[in-house]
């Protein structure tokens, strides 16, 4: 359930970085004719994996960096408490989550 769409790299790692929002839309139309969609919907973990990618970026003053996860899904969440909680945890870090429901 955790993957980049890019698919060019480990999830965190320097391929697994797109930039800006052509980069997103490329990522995204690149990736779904390859992915096949199924439950449960678990956004715990994958909240989880992205707040460590930003917290490992070390950001300060001098070196800037933001993470934006964005999710695409096209189910209900099965985790709901340990999204809220996923979500609770990340607004400590440099990071937007945007959710979207497709469908």
């Amino acid at each position: 359930h955790c993957l980049p769409l890019n698919t060019g790299g480990e999830i965190g790692g320097a391929a697994s970085e797109v930039q800006g929002v052509e980069g997103i839309l490329q990522a995204y139309k690149d990736s779904i004719p390859k992915l096949f969609f199924s439950g449960p919907t678990l956004f715990g973990p994958l909240i989880n994996t992205a707040t460590g990618i930003a917290a490992g970026a070390n950001c300060c003053q001098e070196h800037q960096k933001y993470t934006v996860l964005l999710i695409i899904t096209d189910g209900m969440i099965n985790d709901m408490e340990a999204t809220k909680a996923a979500i609770v945890a990340a607004s400590a870090q440099p990071m937007s989550i945007i959710i979207v429901g497709v469908g």
